[in-house]
């Protein structure tokens, strides 16, 4: 039989007030009710009570993992650089990693992801199609450094995370594996409790043909993303709109240059149109009827930028996210010294116009790529900057009058946009990513040359899939899910024990029966933590018991006398006075 938690013995001491470094519910109360501790910035050990949560995910992700065939194994945190060297993530990860070297001075880094020595594993022990399909996975600290590491294990530098990685020999192969972890995932979050939504994304860095994310919808998450009514869901960085089709402009006005002076930024030009042009057809000039010119500088990984404009509708803004997934690098906005470098750029009154008589593009000598917004239709005309100060043209018409390079879907998603596939408007959500899946396909294999034998004897490059899940972010997000203002409520698939027994008062009998009840609850398969600390009184055993979060409670106190003691719902939030002898009876159901 299991022994009972004794909060007496328990490495265990609580907080009556919020760390100052804390913001978010789940850090605050993860803390106070002794679950972690602060090491340093985005760094945090573990307390038993916390490790007893941790674990109890962990198991269910392993069961789940298991039942997708999946096999386990264990990597090592420190890493060689020569594997990232050779996929290109030595570089492309920039600031993003921890890198040291040994006194040999030999390179390493802290691993943030394993692709590249999974890849490397498989590749050093099998050699054939009858190995495969293979699946393996590991959960393993991984390690980011986080400029900005906040909101306790939501966004840290040491985290730990189940990823699993497919190996097939084709493409078909690849969409099977693919849904069995998918399928795995959702098993895995519906045992856990967890709200979640499966979004389309972009797959960034990790490369491959295809990417979703699980997203538990949260007004802390720091990942937005778009639902319809009719089912589509995506990432806002994997949305991705159709060019608008081509408008007549067969009735639009040639273009004029006016003077317009003090209006270099939206508002002002939309306020001198309204007070010093004719109306809008439409009643009043808005923001949507301007064009707005953005200089931005794209960072690739290795510090080389260029700079691009991209033409966007005045009412929206660019999304960063959105930019950086499109482009695949870093995005700045261009600075001072960028439009001293590029004097043909007149801040504030960029537009495609050459000078205010031609409208033929960008001066083709500042070689700067000129790229619209897909809602920009060929044939609709706009009130945009003239390439001269405090100077904009109206009615310059998109395909008579000026001509782009390319597309940049980079704006910013409005509630109320269509949604791409055409089901219905799209609301705006925040969340939190608790699981990512992806279809790596050949990117890493080709790397780092992992090929096997087909049923030819022909080599062939294996095909990968990347499946990982935050075990510590999973925990924070039940907690953000799952509690009140008074602490913590943990569903009963991951809380620290099944039921938390809390006998009050003086009196011994009580201590002999709270004793004599967690010995039967125990035998009876239910884990149990015993308030039995003396000299504690009732109020702060009920403080601890509330901050420590276990969803049944046992209170046995001076109702004894009369034969009675309490059960306490913290789920329902419901107190129930029942007869001592039907307690037991009733909490092990």
């Amino acid at each position: 039989m299991a022994m009972p938690i004794r909060l007496s013995q328990l490495f265990f001491r609580s907080l009556r007030e919020d760390p100052v470094e804390a913001e978010v519910d789940s850090h605050k109360l993860l803390v106070r009710s002794s679950y972690i501790r602060r090491a340093a910035p985005g760094i945090y050990s573990w307390l038993p009570l916390g490790l007893m949560v941790k674990s109890k995910i962990e198991q269910i992700v392993r069961e789940e993992m298991h039942n997708a065939g999946a096999q386990e194994v264990h990597f090592p945190a420190l890493l060689p650089k020569e594997p990232y060297e050779e996929s290109g993530r030595w570089e492309e990860y920039g600031d993003n990693i921890f890198r040291l070297q040994d006194r040999k001075k030999a390179d390493y880094l802290l691993a943030p992801t394993h692709e590249e020595v999974f890849t490397l594993l498989v590749k050093d022990l099998y050699g054939s199609y009858k190995d495969l399909p293979l699946q393996l996975y590991q959960i393993q600290t991984k390690y980011r450094d986080e400029a900005r590491p906040r909101a306790g294990l939501l966004r840290g530098r040491e985290f730990i995370m189940k990823d699993a990685y497919s190996f097939d020999i084709d493409d078909e192969g690849l969409e099977a594996s693919y849904q069995s972890q998918r399928d795995a995932y959702e098993r895995i979050f519906q045992r856990l409790g967890l709200e979640y939504e499966i979004c389309a994304a972009d797959a960034g860095a990790m490369g491959g043909s295809k990417s979703e994310e699980f997203l538990a919808p949260s007004a802390i998450g720091e990942d937005t993303f778009v639902r319809s009514s009719g089912g589509f869901a995506a990432n806002v960085e994997a949305v991705r709109f159709e060019v608008a089709e081509k408008v007549d402009s067969s009735n639009v006005p040639v273009a004029e240059v006016h003077h317009s002076p003090e209006t270099p930024t939206i508002k002002t030009l939309v306020d001198f149109s309204n007070s010093n042009l004719s109306r809008h057809p439409d009643g009043e000039f808005t923001a949507a009827d301007t064009l707005k010119n953005v200089v931005l500088k794209l960072v690739q990984a290795d510090g080389k930028s260029r700079l691009v404009i991209v033409g966007i509708p005045g009412d929206r803004d660019v999304d960063q996210k959105r930019a950086e997934a499109w482009f695949g690098c870093d995005v700045e906005q261009a600075t001072e010294e960028d439009f001293k470098n590029h004097p043909e750029l007149v801040k504030g009154y960029i537009g495609p116009a050459k000078d205010g008589k031609q409208f033929l593009g960008l001066d083709t000598e500042s070689k700067l790529e000129y790229l619209l917004d897909p809602r920009v239709a060929e044939g609709s005309h706009w009130i945009t900057g003239a390439n001269a100060r405090e100077k904009h043209v109206y009615n310059l018409v998109f395909g008579r009058d000026f001509d782009a390079d390319g597309i940049a879907d980079i704006a910013n998603i409005l509630p109320g946009d269509p949604s791409p596939d055409g089901s219905g408007e799209l609301e705006l959500a925040r969340g939190i990513e608790i699981g990512h899946v992806f279809q790596l396909g050949r990117k890493y294999a080709d790397a780092l040359g992992l090929k096997v034998l087909d049923e030819n004897g022909k080599l062939v490059t294996v095909t990968m899939g990347s499946y990982g899940i935050g075990v510590t972010r999973i925990m924070a997000v039940l907690a953000e899910e799952n509690h009140d203002d008074k602490g913590l409520i943990w569903p009963e698939s991951v809380a620290p024990a099944d039921i938390q027994v809390v006998p009050t008062g003086k009196d011994e009998e009580v201590y002999t029966v709270a004793e004599r009840l967690t010995a039967e609850l125990e035998q009876a398969g239910k884990t149990v933590l015993i308030d039995d600390r003396a000299k504690v009184s009732p109020g702060v055993k009920f403080a601890d018991a509330e901050l420590i979060g276990i969803p049944k409670i046992l209170i046995i106190g001076k109702g004894l006398a009369n034969g009675e003691v309490e059960i306490w719902d913290r789920v329902a939030n419901n107190r129930q006075t029942v007869n001592v002898e039907s307690a037991f009876y009733q909490l092990l159901s």
